[in-house]
């Protein structure tokens, strides 16, 4: 729920798109990568409603022989998804990897990618960070999801990232930050990003959120990282939150 706002922004302001012809390679138009796979509902939520497949296909998250997978794979051909994630530390490679290709087309659109803080602890990230700097990728715009908190605990506590805006210049980077629960500042730190393109850095955006945002007894609890609410906190939760897209069920 922490991201809620950056997917609603990303595929209702920022991403040139065509939801009803999707395609593997997407040619001629913007990329997404969502590389901490973990948070696949709230994505899955934004694709169906922006029109890539079914609403009501939403009600098979998870289940036996369901496109909807708790990490997105690409081998139930779920139109949005372009490549399996959930094994951290992955998606910022293949994000680059995808940006040079874009680059080799004379493909003039962009790449975009989002990630876990806990998955900066990954030193493939590190590696991809280096080698997207070292080769002027400046057709990538990645963020990153700073909640504070993995599967584990607080990131602090499990393995402290330190200054991650220094961390991230230092490898190259143009860094921006913004404030991932305030949809307008996530919609104006993007539009900004991209006028940092083509410059011959890639650009990161660090954006703070808070996970669990808009029900209390989750905001900022590592214990909800992964786990499902019963009926009587399902209740709970969404007496807090008002329902506004007429389809819940």
């Amino acid at each position: 729920m922490g991201c809620t706002e950056y997917f609603v922004a990303m595929y209702y302001e920022i991403l040139k798109l065509n939801p009803t012809a999707f395609t593997i390679d997407g040619k001629n138009e913007d990329l997404f990568f969502l590389s901490n796979g973990h948070i696949s509902p709230v994505w899955y939520s934004v694709l169906a409603h922006r029109g890539f497949f079914p609403v009501s296909e939403l009600a098979t998250f998870r289940k036996l022989n369901s496109r909807l997978q708790g990490h997105p794979a690409t081998a139930e051909h779920l139109p949005g998804v372009r490549v399996a994630s959930g094994s951290l530390g992955q998606g910022l490679s293949v994000a680059i990897g995808a940006a040079l290709a874009k680059k080799l087309n004379k493909d003039t659109n962009l790449v975009y990618s989002l990630h876990g803080d806990g998955e900066m602890e990954e030193g493939q990230i590190w590696e991809a960070a280096m080698f997207a700097s070292a080769h002027k990728v400046d057709n990538i715009i990645s963020t990153v999801d700073v909640n504070g908190i993995q599967i584990d605990g607080r990131t602090d506590e499990v393995l402290p990232l330190g200054n991650l805006k220094a961390k991230w210049a230092s490898f190259g980077w143009d860094v921006l930050e913004s404030n991932g629960n305030d949809i307008e500042n996530v919609i104006a730190t993007l539009k900004e990003a991209q006028k940092h393109t083509g410059k011959s850095k890639p650009v990161m955006i660090l954006m703070k959120t808070i996970m669990g945002k808009g029900v209390d007894f989750m905001e900022d609890l590592a214990k909800w990282h992964g786990s499902a609410t019963n009926a009587e906190e399902l209740a709970k939760a969404l007496s807090q939150l008002e329902e506004t897209l007429g389809d819940y069920k």
